[in-house]
């Protein structure tokens, strides 16, 4: 009788342990972005993928983070990594596509990783870039309050040529309507590398079009948030100081 008490209060405590480890996935990820360790990001997303039998809600989270891994090796000029992640992101959302799980997202999903392509291989613009606006104009239709659509469909706005129907005010546009469906769920923002993220991209996309003082006041906010954001606070802050001083 002991000995059966015994082994269901180590089952007990093995199966709490388990389910605080995943819990706090999301706090490592925002750690990891706020201090800039994205070798301790990469490390999460390896022990998550090596995980068997993920739920759906685990294989949705998994995906998000190799989203924000790949666009972190595209940014620092590491295609081969970034490749190896985007392969395994794209076979992930497969599954969720076929799991049926929300469709808007994966959409959006499709969208980003068609543009990663694009980052991967200049000459596939043509196609891929048709293929990324399709799933972001999708993602859009299946669900108006999709922030993650927003942002997809703002970067293509954004870094597409005017020629083709970029405009970079435009796009600016589509992030702030992510930030603002992302501020109506304020119990959601704990915690989120996406909503610091998006709150990132908005300060540089203000930087880029010369809007100086909406860029200030983005890092601000975002200083005011998280002070210890060391990508703002010792880059992008700093930096745009001396802009506005020159």
């Amino acid at each position: 009788m002991e000995r059966t008490i015994y082994r269901l209060i180590i089952l007990a405590f093995l199966l709490t342990g388990f389910t605080e480890s995943r819990a706090d996935y999301r706090t490592e990820i925002y750690n990891s972005y706020v201090n800039n360790r994205m070798d301790l990001w990469k490390n999460l997303i390896e022990r998550l993928e090596a995980e068997p039998q993920k739920t759906t809600s685990q294989l949705a989270e998994l995906v998000n983070y190799q989203y924000g891994y790949i666009g972190y090796c595209l940014g620092f000029k590491k295609r081969d990594e970034a490749k190896k992640y985007l392969d395994l992101a794209e076979k992930n959302t497969g599954i969720l596509e076929k799991r049926g799980y929300d469709p808007s997202m994966v959409n959006a999903y499709k969208c980003a990783f068609y543009g990663f392509r694009i980052g991967l291989n200049r000459l596939s613009a043509p196609v891929n870039g048709l293929k990324s606006i399709e799933h972001a104009k999708s993602a859009l239709e299946l669900d108006k309050n999709n922030y993650f659509a927003y942002i997809q469909y703002g970067n293509i706005q954004f870094y597409m040529p005017p020629a083709f129907g970029g405009s970079k005010k435009e796009g600016i546009s589509y992030f702030l309507k992510a930030k603002e469906l992302l501020e109506s769920q304020e119990t959601n923002l704990k915690n989120d590398w996406n909503y610091l993220s998006l709150l990132v991209i908005i300060g540089q996309s203000y930087t880029y079009i010369n809007d100086f003082n909406s860029a200030k006041a983005t890092y601000e906010n975002i200083l005011k948030l998280e002070p210890g954001f060391i990508y703002v606070r010792d880059e992008l802050y700093p930096q745009l100081i001396k802009k506005m001083e020159n």
